[in-house]
């Protein structure tokens, strides 16, 4: 059975990543900032915290998405987004349960699709998370 990845600490805002994001330069913390919101706007359920030093979104304590901010780009992530429908084909990676859609100043990105992205990987981590409530099996 698929152990649901769960998280302690997630708040409803927590101080540091707004603090965090700010620290980035100009362009990139741009980019990190409006979709992080993104994911923050998903539902009064969301929950935030700090993992592996990148502003993550959650609901209860099961993570949906993150963004992280390198040198040239920032990537938008999701937990479980090899399961979720990419008809725009965005999403990068080739693990078992994440990707990323990377994102680059300057280049032109398709906003709806990714906002579509962050609304799936929202609307399935609760699925994810009433199935495990009710014991069910959850690929």
């Amino acid at each position: 059975m698929y152990a649901l990845l769960r998280f302690s600490g997630a708040v409803r805002r927590d101080p540091s990543i707004d603090a965090w994001l700010a620290e980035r330069p100009a362009e990139l913390g741009f980019i990190a900032r409006t979709w992080f919101s993104k994911m923050r706007q998903c539902g009064a359920d969301v929950r935030e915290l700090m993992h592996d030093g990148y502003p993550t979104a959650c609901v209860e304590d099961a993570p949906f998405g993150y963004v992280g901010v390198f040198r040239a780009h920032v990537n938008v992530g999701f937990f479980h987004g090899a399961s979720l429908r990419d008809p725009a084909r965005l999403l990068e990676g080739t693990g078992k349960y994440m990707r990323h859609v990377k994102l680059k100043p300057g280049i032109p990105i398709d906003s709806a699709a990714l906002e579509a992205l962050i609304l799936a990987a929202y609307a399935d981590i609760k699925e994810r998370l009433s199935a495990d409530e009710a014991g069910a099996e959850f690929q």
